[in-house]
């Protein structure tokens, strides 16, 4: 009841306004004294076009680009507005819905018996106009339907119901147009507003569109910026409901909220590979058609100054243009511009003369369509044809520059008063300011009246620009779409099934407006290129977009569309947008793609630092952290590398990590070996020697099996080096250590048992000192070396089965390199062997420094002492040095532990014997060894008597010491002793308390005697010593033992 009572009030308004524009302005015109006719005449020239039917749709189109401004002073009645500039384009569309009326009406079977008319007004694209058109529409529809014909008696009666509105071409204009329209639920269908505002059900009820929403292109431009990696950015809106929800549209598109900007920024967060990089926008301004010149200016500074080279243009021609021609008066060159469909088709912009600033312009348009007939129907095209349509008078003027005779009195844009809106003016914009004959224009220059003749098709002009048919072909499916919503509607229905209460249809005498509306939300159809037309829930089409890039042609130097690629939003994300970049002109004119970013790129191996205050596109690089890599530009973040590699010297791949060990292929690695090699070829030879001169008697005296085994395991002690070089291996590992403690062991024992049984021979001659030479025995020896290295072999076996050395990869030390190398599994079982090893060399250390005053040729126990205090200190050195080194310097201190140790033991046991036996055989004689025997035990004796003597006389008297010696005299008559031998007794005697290290001191000159110089002579000249000691042979006894 609220809203009849409304529209009634709103009707009687209409009803007025109509009376007042048919009659007001006579009455007026009569009562004034000046310029009665001028009113009349600005009607006739503004007048609707028209065309009588059945049922009648409005129009509503630019066919003039502004309205003349004035100062109303209001001492007079004010003047009615005047349009100025023609706009050929919009004419052309104006044609294109008469056209289209023309077709169906000539169809018979798409509304048979039907005849659609049209009354097509200029709306000089303001509100005001379009307004002024709307309200006749409506008060014409509505004063019947609500009764009110006796109270508005209108002069002439109504003509047929305007069922339905195309138009109007500015999305402002179609905002206010169609809060109107939506009060009566008039459908209207738009050709050209794509304001993403008007697809609001909720306050826009009867609005369609067959042009694409804004929503879309933002998503669009949005997917271009990104395409091209424009990340710095500047923006221009048109102040109007087109231009600022556009902007705001792309700015969500951005993925950059309004707290971002300006001054702050995103986090960076997680890389995602599906997340779509951030645009930045360095400044973001409208621009308006009403805007004074300071602004302008302020403006194309700000665009001087930025460093934005892509600027995103969400306007219309005629709000940009005066940006525009004040850009190229200032030559700013160098720009990329990003623009909408509203301008970027628009012909005020792509002109040639301003194309240097911006040529190699972006932007989407809608797909261009197809009429058939249409470029016939354009080209005769002559006022006599249409009568009823005074812009086609106005077009005839405005391409030949003459004057209709009807039209004489009066111009667009002549002596009148008042200043034209600030658009340019030339016929190639689709604009016009020439004046008729008889008037004088800018340049006082009359026109000639027309003739009638002359052939619109014989001159260049925007008006049959035939090239893209974009807006064009929008009126023409708009026009058709409400066709086929009255097809449907009444010829279609099947009661019962039609679309309103109760499955109800309507007929032509009972149609109303809303019932259209209802079947135009659900009208599907096929346009004549077969594609499907049909409206979303929001009153939108389905489709997509053509993108187009600005060239100028090199035969006229026109600015022509080429399509470069589309858009269809359709589509999956990620191939809506398809562009083919080699067709694209850039204003550089090179292939390179124009760069717009706040910070250049961040290259490979670095990552995006953040800038406290700037905007996420304005950062700094930063080179990767340790174990990070980036192989890619721009990025975010940087990357780990796996465990097993490492980023390369500039970050930007990961290489595998450098393994380290002690290898076959490095020198040191090279030169161990050689040494361990060299060590078993000494020992092999060595042996060899041995077994060649195995007869010799030094090569006897030194217990040949023991010899033998004693090379065999140095042999191995040197092999087993080399398991600690080359790469390590978990077999490798379980066999390197025990191979060298078994081996060592075997050595040490061998030289503990050789040792024992030479200074068993000697101590077990003699007097007192028997009874120990049963364990000198070969099985004996070769037992006690078995048990010993069996010990060491159990040891092993148990480190074995409990703890096992494995093969492990340690890269703590140095990130770049993984160092391979063997976990002994047991620190304590690697102890006990090394332990167990130098506890018999201990052993063997103290037999040895018991043994070293051996006869010469036996006196090997003091290189095995020499050698056994190699032995300590290597392996006590061994110790820290093996605790304090990595990696591969961890084998190769062993290694060197085992070469050094082994090569002690080789040289200091048999390179003097082998010496002897190859440099000086006269040494390795029999009588050689008897002799250095018989001397050793000369001096053996003179200790053992002159330990005896100090005995006797400490303990008796001479007496009794005598008594002691007859007794051996008379049992051991046949071994006389020597008068150097008594008189070393005697002086023992008398000596009595003086201790046994004097006494052998004293030996030495004694046995030089005469006597006992004769003996020695006789050893050396070959002769057999027959030194005598009462009790035991003790020369022959020795010799005999150590040859044999």
């Amino acid at each position: 009841m609220a809203l009849a009572a409304k529209e009634r009030a709103v009707l009687l308004a209409l009803c007025w306004l109509v009376v007042l524009q048919r009659g007001g302005g006579a009455r007026a015109s009569s009562s004034s004294s000046s310029s009665s006719s001028r009113p009349s005449e600005q009607e006739t020239r503004t007048k609707p076009a028209w065309k009588d039917g059945d049922l009648n749709l409005g129009g509503l189109f630019p066919i003039h680009f502004g309205v003349l401004s004035r100062a109303d002073s209001l001492t007079v009645r004010p003047e009615a507005v005047e349009c100025v500039r023609f706009n050929f384009r919009g004419l052309r569309w104006m044609l294109a819905m008469a056209f289209a009326v023309e077709e169906i009406n000539a169809d018979n079977l798409l509304l048979p018996g039907l005849r659609l008319g049209y009354k097509m007004a200029d709306t000089c694209n303001t509100v005001s106009k379009a307004l002024e058109a709307t309200l006749g529409f409506v008060a014409r529809n509505k004063l019947g339907a609500l009764g009110m014909g006796g109270v508005c008696n209108c002069t002439p009666a109504p003509r047929a119901n305007t069922v339905s509105v195309v138009g109007a071409t500015s999305s402002g204009v179609s905002t206010a147009v169609a809060n109107l329209l939506s009060l009566f639920r008039i459908p209207q269908v738009s050709y050209a507003s794509s304001s993403r505002v008007l697809s609001n059900k909720q306050q826009y009820r009867s609005f369609m569109r067959t042009i694409l929403s804004d929503e879309q292109q933002a998503t669009a431009l949005a997917e271009l910026v990104r395409e091209f990696g424009w990340t710095w950015v500047g923006l221009i809106a048109s102040d109007d409901d087109y231009g600022r929800p556009g902007i705001e549209r792309f700015r969500e598109e951005t993925l950059e909220d309004e707290d971002d900007w300006p001054g702050r920024r995103r986090g960076y967060g997680n890389d995602d590979d599906n997340e779509e990089e951030v645009i930045c926008v360095e400044f973001s301004e409208t621009v308006s058609l009403y805007d004074p010149p300071e602004r302008i200016h302020e403006l194309a500074d700000m665009i001087a100054n930025a460093t934005a080279r892509v600027i995103v243009v969400f306007a219309s021609g005629t709000d940009l243009d005066p940006l525009m021609r004040e850009v190229a008066r200032r030559n700013l060159t160098g720009r990329t511009w990003i623009g909408s469909e509203a301008w970027v088709s628009s012909s005020l912009i792509a002109r040639p003369e301003i194309f240097h600033v911006v040529g190699s312009t972006l932007g989407f348009v809608q797909r261009p369509g197809h009429i058939p007939g249409f470029r016939e129907y354009l080209q005769k095209v002559h006022p006599q044809r249409h009568p009823n349509n005074v812009f086609v008078r106005q077009l005839w003027e405005a391409t030949f520059n003459c004057t209709l005779k009807a039209e004489a009195a009066s111009s667009d844009n002549c002596t009148q008063s008042g200043n034209p809106v600030r658009h340019g003016a030339n016929e190639d914009d689709g604009s016009s300011e020439k004046c008729p004959e008889g008037v004088k224009g800018a340049a006082n220059a009359p026109r000639p009246f027309c003739t009638g003749r002359e052939n619109i098709s014989a001159v260049k002009t925007p008006f049959l620009d035939y090239t893209d048919l974009r807006i064009t072909y929008n009126v023409y499916l708009a026009v058709y779409a409400i066709a086929h919503a009255l097809h449907d509607m009444l010829f279609g229905c099947r009661e019962g099934a039609g679309l309103f209460e109760g499955g109800k249809c309507t007929n032509i005498q009972q149609l109303e407006p809303w019932q259209l509306l209802r079947y135009l939300q659900v009208v599907r159809f096929r346009n004549n290129k077969g594609e499907e037309v049909q409206f979303d829930e929001k009153g939108d089409p389905r489709g997509g977009y053509s993108l187009v890039n600005w060239q100028q042609s090199p035969k006229d130097g026109s600015v022509q569309l080429v399509e470069v690629g589309s858009y269809d939003g359709r589509k999956p994300s990620g191939q809506r947008l398809v562009v083919d970049k080699s067709r694209i002109v850039w204003h550089n004119h090179k292939n390179a793609i124009p760069t717009s970013v706040c910070t250049q790129p961040c290259a490979p191996g670095t990552r995006k630092g953040i800038l406290e205050g700037e905007q996420v596109c304005c950062f700094e690089c930063i080179s990767c952290a340790e174990g990070e890599y980036n192989n890619e530009s721009d990025a975010n973040s940087c990357l780990g590398c796996p465990e097993d590699s490492w980023p390369s010297a500039n970050h930007t791949m990961c290489v595998p990590k450098r393994e380290e060990y002690l290898s076959w292929r490095e020198p040191f690695g090279v030169c161990l070996a050689f040494v361990g090699c060299l060590g078993a070829v000494l020992t092999l030879s060595v042996a060899a020697v041995f077994v060649k001169h195995r007869g010799t008697a030094i090569v006897k005296a030194t217990n040949v099996e023991l010899s033998y085994l004693l090379f065999f395991s140095l042999f191995c002690c040197f092999l087993s080096s080399l398991f600690f070089i080359g790469k390590p291996s978990t077999v490798a590992c379980k066999l390197r250590q025990p191979t060298f403690g078994i081996s060592f062991v075997l050595c040490v024992s061998c030289v503990l048992v050789k040792t024992h049984r030479v200074l068993q021979v000697f101590e077990s001659q003699i007097p007192g000192r028997g009874g120990v030479r049963k364990l000198l025995g070969l099985d004996h020896q070769l037992l006690l070396v078995f048990l010993f290295t069996l010990v060491q072999v159990v040891i092993c076996a148990v480190w074995l089965y409990t703890a096992p050395p494995t093969f492990e990869e340690d890269d703590t030390f140095k990130n770049d390199v993984i160092y391979l190398s063997c976990d002994e599994g047991s620190q304590l079982a690697l102890g006990f062997v090394i332990g167990y090893t130098c506890l018999l060399a201990g052993v063997c250390f103290l037999f040895a420094f018991r043994a070293r005053k051996l006869p010469e040729n036996f006196n090997e126990a003091k290189f095995i002492t020499f050698s056994m205090l190699v032995f300590f200190i290597v392996w006590l050195s061994f110790i820290p040095a093996y605790v304090s080194s990595q990696g591969k310097f961890v084998a190769a201190v062993e290694v060197i532990a085992i070469l050094v140790s082994s090569f002690g033991l080789l040289s200091c046991i048999f390179f003097h014997k082998c010496y002897i036996i190859l440099l000086k055989p006269e040494r390795n004689t029999p009588e050689e060894v008897r002799c250095s025997t018989a001397a050793h035990s000369f001096k053996t004796a003179a200790r053992v008597n002159l330990h005896t003597a100090s005995s006797i006389g400490s303990g008796g008297s001479a007496g009794s010491m005598n008594a002691k010696y007859d007794h051996h005299h008379h049992h051991h008559h046949h071994h006389p002793v020597r008068a150097s031998t008594l008189t070393v007794l005697s002086v023992g005697v008398e000596k009595g308390l003086k201790n046994s290290q004097e006494m052998e001191a004293d030996a030495e000159p004694l046995a030089r005697t005469s006597k006992g110089t004769r003996h020695a002579n006789n050893c050396k000249d070959g002769g057999e010593v027959n030194v005598r000691i009462p009790g035991k042979e003790l020369a022959s006894s020795m010799s005999s033992s150590m040859l044999t």
